[in-house]
């Protein structure tokens, strides 16, 4: 199960090459490497199951998330491509698409631009009820997912319409982003290019808006930052 990740937040005049090498060495190059290393074990074995975790952000590009955007719709694409090749060996590969996820992760995610702005958006999105799911029923539904032998698997409702959307309505979903990012804050001047945690921002949001991500932070040990 290919889960790691990272997430970089902010305006792209903030980013710079770093920061997508960063994102697609863990979203797409760490889980290229792994899968190289076990399919000839798989092989050996008879078959098994790659489970690849991308994200809502590697089927609709979002703003201010460029660098994750690309790294996902990267591992994406080569997720759904293995699965055809490896399945005539018994291997199945299932690429998982979750939506917003409340697993607290919002005070280790990384942001440059308008750092408390940013991080304001951000969590409050991730920890709203209506449209984020958490670790635990998301968990389930992923083995659930395994032992159906599913191809992909979406997570939250939410979700499911962004991308169901974005296939039946390409214009209309880029003029929503676009009108999206009119809200988003706007770049900073060099002190924006600087990377800064969740857990070192000021909060200017109040505390109810991020109370559903800031239990989850205690109940997955997300506290300290790596």
């Amino acid at each position: 199960i290919n889960n790691a990740g990272i997430i970089e937040v902010g305006p792209l005049e903030n980013m710079t090459r770093e920061d997508f090498d960063r994102a697609m060495r863990l979203h797409f190059w760490a889980p290229f490497e792994l899968i190289a290393q076990v399919v000839p074990e798989m092989r050996i074995w008879g078959g098994g199951r790659i489970v690849n975790v991308s994200s809502i952000g590697g089927k609709v590009a979002v703003p201010h998330l460029a660098p994750y955007s690309a790294s996902k719709f990267a591992l994406t694409g080569f997720s759904d491509a293995i699965r055809a090749e490896l399945a005539r060996d018994n291997i199945q590969a299932t690429t998982v698409t979750p939506g917003m996820m409340r697993t607290g992760s919002h005070v280790n995610a990384k942001f440059k631009g308008k750092h408390d702005m940013e991080f304001a958006w951000f969590a409050a999105s991730a920890g709203a009820p209506l449209i984020s799911m958490n670790a635990d029923r998301a968990a389930r539904k992923i083995l659930a997912a395994c032992r159906r032998a599913q191809p992909s698997l979406t997570l939250t409702f939410a979700a499911r319409g962004a991308i169901l959307g974005n296939a039946l309505f390409p214009n209309l979903t880029g003029y929503v982003m676009r009108l999206v990012n009119r809200f988003l804050p706007k770049p900073s001047g060099a002190e924006g290019n600087q990377l800064r945690g969740g857990s070192e921002v000021r909060r200017l949001i109040p505390d109810w808006l991020t109370r559903s991500a800031d239990r989850a932070t205690i109940r997955n040990n997300e506290g300290r930052s790596n």
